[in-house]
């Protein structure tokens, strides 16, 4: 009985389907964790204090920052805050599409966009970002403070100011050229004669000549005549 029961309880192991593990829908990493202290009438209250990182790796990053009483607590409530204030990124071709800084309390991040092969030419939270938000090449410096909260919100607040190509201002200068092109030639050529000429300066031939006025002859004295 016991060697036909083995057999049997090793198929129904067989027939029970595998959980295949869930694939994590976001990139969530900790970018630092702080142990914080509260002073109370009894004394020290410790906490912990995370910051979290939540990015899709396409063009989706978000960070959060909470505290719990430990630090898998912690973990938790920032990762929630973290996908509940994502931001979209505009990237062009792996990379960002122009130059970008910004500045948070005393943390200030430059962000350049770099050539494919170059890689992500960063340290610390701000590669961790930027992996995260699906960048593949850039150039970044760190102008400012080295806080990591303040550094991490700087780095979002760059990658916000991003705008696409299509939406650049040179779009209206286009238009404005369009515009002169369109004008006819003749006023152009009008424009430009008024610009050129000069009003003409009188030489000293075209001047006329001062006329001499004519005094009146002195008449005789005929006082002195009628008395010799």
């Amino acid at each position: 009985m016991e060697a036909q029961a083995q057999p049997q309880s090793q198929q129904r192991r067989q027939r029970r389907p595998e959980m295949a593990p869930e694939e994590k829908q976001f990139d969530e990493r900790t970018l630092h964790i702080d142990r914080v202290a509260r002073v109370v009438k009894g004394g020290r209250r410790f906490r912990f204090r995370a910051l979290v990182v939540v990015g899709d790796r396409k063009n989706k990053v978000g960070i959060g920052i909470a505290k719990g009483a430990d630090v898998t607590a912690a973990i938790t409530k920032a990762t929630e805050v973290a996908k509940k204030n994502f931001i979209t990124v505009s990237l062009y071709k792996g990379t960002l599409p122009h130059e970008t800084e910004a500045k948070v309390s005393g943390a200030s991040i430059l962000l350049k966009p770099a050539s494919a092969g170059t890689g992500l030419i960063a340290g610390g939270v701000i590669r961790t970002i930027l992996e995260v938000a699906g960048v593949k090449n850039a150039l970044s410096k760190s102008l400012g403070s080295s806080n990591k909260a303040h550094t991490a919100y700087a780095t979002i607040a760059a990658l916000e100011l991003l705008v696409p190509a299509n939406k650049w201002i040179t779009v209206k200068n286009e238009s404005q050229e369009s515009k002169v092109k369109s004008q006819p030639k003749t006023e152009l050529k009008s424009d430009l004669k008024t610009a050129v000429e000069t009003p003409k300066v009188e030489t000293a031939k075209s001047k006329p000549k001062a006329t001499k006025k004519s005094t009146p002859k002195a008449a005789p004295k005929k006082a002195a005549k009628d008395k010799e």
